[in-house]
């Protein structure tokens, strides 16, 4: 975990200062959870971002990086408030804390992939149509959702991805603003939300619900190449006298059977 990045609260306060100004701008926002994620990001892009082994390491070295990244955020948005020292301070305590539980994780994951045999289970946090470069962009999050981060993200070859499991409910569920062909803007679309239950896990916002698409899901099978397909919330539409699924799209009356 040493080359992760780190999130600090200015990054959280520039996130919703951002999504404030599409709102006064373009009369509509991205709908991010304001939790830092997308700066951080941009931090990372810019090669300004700080990483775990930079705040473990030399600490003078990460507090001078610390406030040239803090300023810059501060030129950016003159309306943010950054207490710097008050800021090193907390992150000086949290350092002396986790320093001793810090690992290099790609010689963790090199040591599991090539000693005694194990089964290793890793879990992406996001839907593939979320993921940065092949999702629903700009509606998206910051990252790689498909497979493929399971490389970046854990510093593994490609060769030692084993199964690729898809998980997908049995409707389609979107959180915020964003494409959504199926989506059910009524009565079913209400029915699905109360029975299954659809928050925002960050947020608690009310996820848009609707049927299942299937173009979506073959988009998502040509990226991934799924092995198995495990389909959730089955239970969810046992009230429903007619189940649909999307097959295909029409625009200006012309089908179009794949993810556009």
């Amino acid at each position: 975990v040493i080359f992760i990045f780190l999130v600090f609260d200015f990054h959280q306060a520039a996130d919703g200062i951002q999504e404030q100004q599409r709102q006064e701008q373009a009369g509509k926002n991205l709908g991010t959870t304001k939790k830092g994620i997308g700066p951080v990001y941009s931090s990372k892009a810019a090669r300004s971002g700080l990483r775990m082994c930079d705040l473990v390491s030399d600490f003078d070295e990460f507090s001078e990086r610390f406030k040239v990244l803090a300023n810059q955020y501060k030129a950016i948005y003159p309306t943010l408030e950054i207490d710097i020292e008050g800021e090193l301070k907390k992150l000086k305590a949290y350092m002396e804390k986790i320093k001793p539980m810090v690992k290099d994780g790609v010689y963790f994951m090199y040591e599991a992939l090539h000693g005694p045999p194990k089964k290793i289970l890793v879990e992406g946090a996001n839907a593939a149509l979320l993921d940065i470069d092949f999702g629903t962009y700009p509606f998206v999050t910051s990252s790689n959702c498909t497979v493929g981060g399971v490389c970046t993200g854990l510093g593994m070859p490609p060769q030692n991805v084993g199964e690729v499991y898809g998980v997908v409910k049995a409707y389609t569920t979107r959180v915020g603003i964003g494409a959504f062909p199926t989506e059910q803007d009524n009565e079913i679309g209400e029915l699905l939300q109360m029975r299954g239950k659809e928050f925002g896990v960050t947020t608690g916002r009310k996820r848009r619900c609707g049927w299942l698409d299937l173009v979506q899901l073959r988009y998502a099978y040509m990226i991934n190449g799924f092995t198995a397909l495990a389909l959730t919330k089955l239970d969810i539409l046992d009230v429903f006298p007619e189940i649909k699924v999307g097959v295909a799209y029409k625009l200006d009356g012309e089908v179009i059977p794949h993810f556009p």
